[in-house]
């Protein structure tokens, strides 16, 4: 179900791709994977990418979102020699501008010390691989972690909306993503990345109420 903000509408399309439109109709995407995707609307006026899991990076998802004039920016680490879209490169920690959006890259990683790791004790999302993406949109600032641990990087970082992953495994837990969202301080968090498939299964409705018992609005859109 859709959720408004200050006149920015988020639409939580399955996992972890998420569909935004301003007050002045401008229609973003972010990390539109295929697999949960219901149509090909072909409306999106940006389209963002953080990094090159399959769930994250869908050359055809992209093209199914995306409409004829539109601009794809996607974390210069990807290959993305297989889009038929010129493509901004965004970077791995900096700032850039794409279509009128202020956008500021933070990177995204999981802890190899931490909890996250596979069966080779190898973190799942290494340094260098994943970036998190702040957007400016119309005054209202909107933080997309993506997968990751919550790092000490990121106790810099404030937003208005906050969208993190919450189902484990491969990113932070639902726990974890509480204390981050506390940090972040936002007026509005909106989970992602739980319950597509059994490792990332998790209680949803526990983290809302952890997190509106300390005022923070949460929304299972």
């Amino acid at each position: 179900m859709p959720v408004d903000y200050e006149g920015i509408t988020f639409e939580r399309l399955g996992h972890a791709s998420i569909r935004l439109e301003t007050a002045d109709g401008t229609v973003i995407y972010v990390d539109p994977w295929g697999d949960v995707l219901e149509s090909e609307p072909n409306d999106g006026d940006v389209v963002f990418v953080t990094h090159d899991d399959m769930d994250h990076y869908d050359a055809d998802a992209i093209e199914a979102v995306a409409g004829p004039d539109a601009t794809v920016a996607v974390y210069e680490a990807v290959d993305t020699s297989d889009l038929a879209f010129d493509v901004i490169d965004l970077p791995h920690e900096g700032e850039a501008t794409v279509e009128g959006i202020d956008v500021r890259t933070v990177p995204a990683y999981n802890d190899p010390d931490g909890d996250h790791v596979d069966d080779d004790g190898e973190p799942f999302h290494a340094e260098g691989e994943v970036i998190g993406l702040v957007l400016t949109l119309e005054g209202t600032t909107v933080f997309f972690p993506s997968d990751t641990d919550f790092l000490d990087h990121h106790e810099s970082i404030s937003a208005d909306v906050f969208v993190p992953p919450i189902g484990g495994h491969f990113t932070m837990d639902r726990h974890e993503a509480a204390e981050f969202a506390r940090s972040v301080d936002p007026e509005l968090v909106l989970p992602e990345h739980y319950d597509t498939f059994e490792p990332i299964e998790t209680d949803a409705e526990a983290f809302a109420e952890d997190l509106e018992s300390d005022g923070i609005r949460v929304e299972l859109f």
